[in-house]
């Protein structure tokens, strides 16, 4: 609709001034793909939206679509350096480090980046981001298993502010990477190791130690953690609120009772009620049962 009832000819649009009220408080309001084909309305819209683009504070990929042509993505951010937001998850078909390097290498301002997914990427992207990104929070690399340990640990020196790390199915991370990440970044809140199989205890007890203020930690899969480093989270994390500990065989509901009985939310249920609920799915009777006996 605003293509069709704004031109330049009218000049309604365009007379506004650009920075102090299209940019801030008119563009930022419309879908990223919206602003694209707005710009070939003409070239002061091209200007316009170009302006918009150099100014941006949050870039998703989602907005647009997956399959972005890499120059595309190249040139939509090749004058922006005040990004603080950049999600680009499931770009697996054409993000590479050439595309992303010089997007981190000029925005020192981003303290969240979503990289789920982004097969194509090396352990040089990681390195990129902690020397140009120490203001870093959030940080999500889930299935991204070119993460390793030596860029875990360049991540860990130079990003000491980081509240939120995503590291599901990052298989080459042994429990000496996790250890040093949490001894780095003590501030951590939100941690995910899920789908990992070469986590055990010794890193989720690091965790435990290092990380007071943690919040959420996620284990699903990590089949080698067991009670013990449980029960040292329970002891050391007073704030904890949601812990994920489906199919982690060897974790039962000795040491999760006292996580269950603060209030915690977890992901498996006690096990008398899930046998009835596996009752009252298969026979039907299990709400007659005398829970006394």
């Amino acid at each position: 609709c605003l293509m069709m009832s704004v031109t330049p000819t009218r000049g309604c649009l365009l007379d506004l001034p650009w920075e102090d009220i299209l940019v801030p408080h008119i563009l930022c309001h419309l879908p990223l793909q919206q602003l694209l084909s707005l710009q070939r309305v003409s070239k002061s819209f091209q200007s316009l939206i170009q302006l918009y683009l150099a100014n941006m504070r949050c870039f998703d990929s989602s907005q647009i679509g997956p399959a972005i042509p890499r120059a595309a993505f190249v040139n939509l951010l090749k004058d922006n350096e005040v990004l603080q937001q950049l999600a680009l998850q499931n770009c697996s078909d054409w993000l590479t480090d050439q595309e992303l390097l010089p997007v981190i290498g000029q925005n020192h301002h981003l303290h969240q980046i979503q990289l789920k997914g982004c097969a194509q990427l090396s352990r040089h992207a990681l390195v990129a981001i902690s020397l140009s990104c120490p203001n870093l929070r959030q940080l999500s690399l889930a299935h991204c298993e070119w993460v390793d340990s030596l860029s875990l640990r360049s991540l860990a020196d130079h990003c000491k502010a980081l509240e939120a790390v995503d590291l599901t199915a990052c298989r080459q991370l042994k429990d000496e990477a996790i250890c040093y990440l949490v001894q780095k970044c003590g501030r951590l809140k939100s941690l995910s190791l899920a789908v990992n199989a070469n986590v055990g205890d010794v890193a989720v007890e690091e965790t435990a130690k290092c990380c007071p203020e943690l919040e959420h930690l996620d284990l699903t899969g990590c089949l080698r953690v067991k009670n013990d480093s449980i029960r040292v989270l329970a002891e050391y994390c007073p704030k904890l609120r949601s812990l994920k500990v489906k199919h982690c065989h060897n974790v039962a509901e000795s040491s999760l009772s006292i996580l269950r009985s603060r209030g915690v939310e977890l992901d498996v249920e006690p096990p008398l009620q899930r046998a009835l609920v596996l009752l009252q799915d298969v026979v039907g009777f299990a709400p007659f049962i005398n829970l006394q006996i």
